[in-house]
């Protein structure tokens, strides 16, 4: 046990400090491990999501992949193979890499 402070007095400013800083320190380790990079994450998303035109291919994030046909501030309507989907623009998950080979250059020629 510790020998109680003579009087009564109250415990010391720095006494205070080495209390908090546990707590302290474990925030900013949880700031720069988990918080700062899902803020980037999500920046970067919705930024691909301002930048997406007519043609480009993307994957939702159920899965379906597809060339968009029709976009809007909403909505996207995308081609996959036979069938054409609509879907919210906030469901695309991401942009795939430009597509080589017989299939794009089938595709500039229409």
């Amino acid at each position: 046990m510790g020998t109680p402070q003579a009087g009564g007095a109250p415990a010391s400013g720095t006494d205070m400090l080495m209390q908090f800083l546990p707590l302290i320190l474990m925030f900013v380790i949880f700031w720069f491990l988990l918080i700062r990079p899902q803020q980037k994450r999500a920046k970067a998303h919705k930024q691909m999501l301002t930048e997406l035109k007519r043609g480009d291919h993307v994957v939702t994030s159920s899965g379906l992949i597809g060339r968009i046909l029709e976009i809007d501030d909403e909505q996207v309507l995308l081609e996959s193979g036979e069938a054409k989907v609509r879907i919210s623009r906030a469901a695309i998950g991401g942009l795939l890499p430009a597509r080589g080979g017989k299939e794009a250059k089938a595709e500039e020629k229409k």
